[in-house]
Protein backbone atom coordinates (compact mmCIF):
# COMPACT_ATOMS: atom_id res chain seq x y z
CA UNK A 1 0.00 0.00 0.00
CA UNK A 2 1.09 3.55 -0.59
CA UNK A 3 2.49 5.63 2.22
CA UNK A 4 -0.27 7.57 3.94
CA UNK A 5 -3.01 5.28 2.65
CA UNK A 6 -5.14 3.97 5.49
CA UNK A 7 -5.20 0.23 5.89
CA UNK A 8 -8.53 -1.53 6.08
CA UNK A 9 -9.53 -5.16 6.48
CA UNK A 10 -11.74 -4.91 3.40
CA UNK A 11 -8.96 -3.50 1.21
CA UNK A 12 -6.44 -6.06 2.43
CA UNK A 13 -8.88 -8.91 1.76
CA UNK A 14 -9.71 -7.60 -1.73
CA UNK A 15 -6.01 -7.34 -2.54
CA UNK A 16 -5.29 -10.79 -1.10
CA UNK A 17 -8.06 -12.39 -3.17
CA UNK A 18 -6.97 -10.58 -6.34
CA UNK A 19 -3.33 -11.57 -5.88
CA UNK A 20 -4.43 -15.17 -5.31
CA UNK A 21 -5.90 -15.60 -8.80
CA UNK A 22 -4.62 -15.26 -12.35
CA UNK A 23 -8.02 -14.92 -14.03
CA UNK A 24 -8.22 -11.09 -14.13
CA UNK A 25 -11.70 -10.84 -12.56
CA UNK A 26 -14.22 -8.06 -12.97
CA UNK A 27 -15.25 -6.14 -9.84
CA UNK A 28 -18.45 -8.22 -9.70
CA UNK A 29 -16.51 -11.49 -9.89
CA UNK A 30 -14.08 -10.32 -7.22
CA UNK A 31 -17.01 -9.23 -5.04
CA UNK A 32 -18.37 -12.80 -5.15
CA UNK A 33 -14.94 -14.16 -4.19
CA UNK A 34 -14.50 -11.73 -1.29
CA UNK A 35 -18.05 -12.26 0.01
CA UNK A 36 -17.22 -15.89 0.81
CA UNK A 37 -14.80 -14.64 3.46
CA UNK A 38 -16.51 -11.35 4.39
CA UNK A 39 -20.26 -11.77 3.78
CA UNK A 40 -21.20 -8.22 4.83
CA UNK A 41 -18.92 -6.40 2.34
CA UNK A 42 -20.77 -4.28 -0.21
CA UNK A 43 -20.24 -4.21 -3.96
CA UNK A 44 -19.60 -0.45 -3.69
CA UNK A 45 -16.77 -1.09 -1.22
CA UNK A 46 -15.16 -3.51 -3.66
CA UNK A 47 -15.47 -1.03 -6.55
CA UNK A 48 -14.08 1.89 -4.52
CA UNK A 49 -11.14 -0.11 -3.21
CA UNK A 50 -10.27 -1.52 -6.64
CA UNK A 51 -10.26 2.01 -8.09
CA UNK A 52 -8.10 3.27 -5.22
CA UNK A 53 -5.64 0.38 -5.53
CA UNK A 54 -5.44 0.85 -9.31
CA UNK A 55 -4.95 4.64 -9.09
CA UNK A 56 -2.11 4.08 -6.59
CA UNK A 57 -0.41 1.53 -8.87
CA UNK A 58 -0.87 -1.38 -6.45
CA UNK A 59 -2.91 -3.35 -9.03
CA UNK A 60 -3.61 -3.02 -12.75
CA UNK A 61 -6.97 -1.97 -14.13
CA UNK A 62 -7.54 -3.46 -17.58
CA UNK A 63 -10.06 -1.31 -19.41
CA UNK A 64 -11.98 -3.46 -21.86
CA UNK A 65 -14.65 -1.09 -23.10
CA UNK A 66 -17.16 -3.06 -21.06
CA UNK A 67 -16.60 -4.38 -17.58
CA UNK A 68 -13.08 -3.55 -16.48
CA UNK A 69 -10.89 -6.36 -15.25
CA UNK A 70 -8.24 -6.24 -12.54
CA UNK A 71 -4.82 -7.81 -12.17
CA UNK A 72 -2.97 -8.28 -8.88
CA UNK A 73 0.35 -8.19 -10.74
CA UNK A 74 1.11 -4.49 -11.16
CA UNK A 75 4.36 -5.06 -13.08
CA UNK A 76 4.15 -4.15 -16.76
CA UNK A 77 3.34 -7.27 -18.76
CA UNK A 78 1.29 -8.03 -21.89
CA UNK A 79 -2.27 -9.35 -21.87
CA UNK A 80 -4.43 -11.10 -24.42
CA UNK A 81 -8.19 -10.44 -24.45
CA UNK A 82 -10.87 -12.54 -26.10
CA UNK A 83 -12.95 -10.34 -28.40
CA UNK A 84 -15.89 -12.71 -28.00
CA UNK A 85 -16.28 -13.34 -24.23
CA UNK A 86 -13.96 -10.67 -22.79
CA UNK A 87 -11.70 -13.10 -20.91
CA UNK A 88 -8.23 -11.68 -20.20
CA UNK A 89 -5.04 -13.70 -19.68
CA UNK A 90 -1.40 -12.85 -19.16
CA UNK A 91 0.87 -13.45 -22.14
CA UNK A 92 4.09 -15.02 -20.98
CA UNK A 93 6.49 -13.47 -23.44
CA UNK A 94 9.14 -10.79 -23.31
CA UNK A 95 7.88 -7.50 -24.73
CA UNK A 96 10.12 -4.46 -24.66
CA UNK A 97 8.21 -1.42 -25.92
CA UNK A 98 10.25 1.44 -27.33
CA UNK A 99 10.60 4.33 -24.91
CA UNK A 100 9.75 7.61 -26.63
CA UNK A 101 12.08 10.53 -26.13
CA UNK A 102 10.83 14.00 -25.22
CA UNK A 103 10.48 15.04 -28.87
CA UNK A 104 8.56 11.97 -30.07
CA UNK A 105 6.20 12.05 -27.06
CA UNK A 106 4.80 15.40 -28.29
CA UNK A 107 5.31 17.00 -24.90
CA UNK A 108 3.52 14.26 -22.95
CA UNK A 109 5.02 13.05 -19.71
CA UNK A 110 4.90 9.28 -20.28
CA UNK A 111 3.85 7.46 -17.09
CA UNK A 112 3.09 3.99 -18.38
CA UNK A 113 2.36 1.66 -21.24
CA UNK A 114 -0.31 -0.96 -21.84
CA UNK A 115 0.33 -3.84 -24.24
CA UNK A 116 -2.74 -5.85 -25.11
CA UNK A 117 -3.32 -8.40 -27.83
CA UNK A 118 -6.75 -9.42 -29.11
CA UNK A 119 -8.06 -12.74 -30.31
CA UNK A 120 -10.32 -15.65 -29.43
CA UNK A 121 -9.79 -17.71 -26.28
CA UNK A 122 -9.69 -21.52 -26.68
CA UNK A 123 -13.32 -21.91 -25.55
CA UNK A 124 -14.66 -19.32 -28.01
CA UNK A 125 -12.50 -20.78 -30.80
CA UNK A 126 -14.09 -24.20 -30.23
CA UNK A 127 -17.58 -22.69 -30.32
CA UNK A 128 -16.80 -20.87 -33.59
CA UNK A 129 -15.35 -24.11 -35.08
CA UNK A 130 -18.47 -26.07 -34.13
CA UNK A 131 -20.76 -23.41 -35.64
CA UNK A 132 -19.07 -23.83 -39.01
CA UNK A 133 -18.97 -21.19 -41.74
CA UNK A 134 -21.67 -18.53 -41.78
CA UNK A 135 -23.01 -17.44 -45.15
Amino acid sequence: MKVGQRRSKQRELILEELKGVTCHPTADELYEMVRKRMPNISLGTVYRNLELLASNGVILKIETGGKNRFDGNSEMHPHVRCTCCGKVDDLHLEVVPPVPDRQSSQGYEIIGCNIEYFGLCPECSKIKENEGPTH
